[in-house]
């Protein structure tokens, strides 16, 4: 009877430190309103520092300067083509084409830092991404999103932006959502899809109205 009750105890805290992991590696969602994390006027030099701020390698391994997207609302993606969410390339795809003529931009960083699901080389990447998904948003070169070799842009998202979006990322398809200020407003989790509601509102009201309405 003890050795039952024994074994029980383990297999509970053997299934509860699985759950915790699954929600360590899956994250939650964080929104706030944008600009909310943009300090008032001369207060700048207190602000979080940019992500904008960096000039990174696209995936023909060319210069591509992130500071010319500031003004517009920008969605960073740490993207895998064998992972079980790389499907949502599809779904980001379609958010692009809906919103890309109000000023959202998708930039995707493929990584291989999660059980080696992007193992492939740039050119390996954009032709499967282009021809399974028909991506048509900036696409880079791969880099470390966690880690001793994580890419500085990476640093500032999980380490120095506001407090509420800190944090390692737990896995491939983590989405950060930038505003027109270029301080980041909003995190979610891999699990969360392009098509997520919570998601399609945070980057229409960062957008915010057109012209019509």
């Amino acid at each position: 009877m003890i050795l039952r009750l024994l074994i029980l105890v383990v297999v509970c805290i053997a299934v509860g430190m699985i759950v915790l992991k699954a929600r360590q590696v899956m994250g939650k969602d964080v929104v706030k309103d944008p600009g909310a994390a943009t300090q008032p006027a001369g207060a700048a030099a207190d602000a979080p520092p940019s992500p904008l701020a960096f000039t990174v390698k696209d995936i023909d391994g060319k210069d591509y300067d992130l500071a010319q997207l500031k003004g517009k609302v920008v969605m960073l993606v740490n993207v895998a083509s064998k992972c079980g969410f790389t499907k949502q390339y599809a779904g980001l795809e379609k958010l692009y084409e809906k919103y890309k003529d109000r000023g959202l931009v998708i930039i995707g960083f493929p990584a291989n830092n999660f059980g080696g699901q992007e193992p492939g080389s740039a050119e390996e990447i954009k032709t499967f991404c282009s021809t399974k998904y028909h991506v048509t948003f900036p696409m880079m070169s791969k880099i470390s999103v966690k880690g001793e070799n994580q890419h500085p842009l990476y640093d500032v998202l999980t380490h120095k932006s506001a407090a509420p979006f800190r944090g390692d990322v737990g896995w491939n398809f983590t989405k950060f959502l930038v505003d027109r200020n270029g301080q980041v407003f909003a995190r979610f989790a891999s699990k969360t899809t392009p098509e997520d509601e919570q998601l399609v509102a945070a980057v229409e009201k960062a957008l915010g109205p057109t012209k019509a309405e």
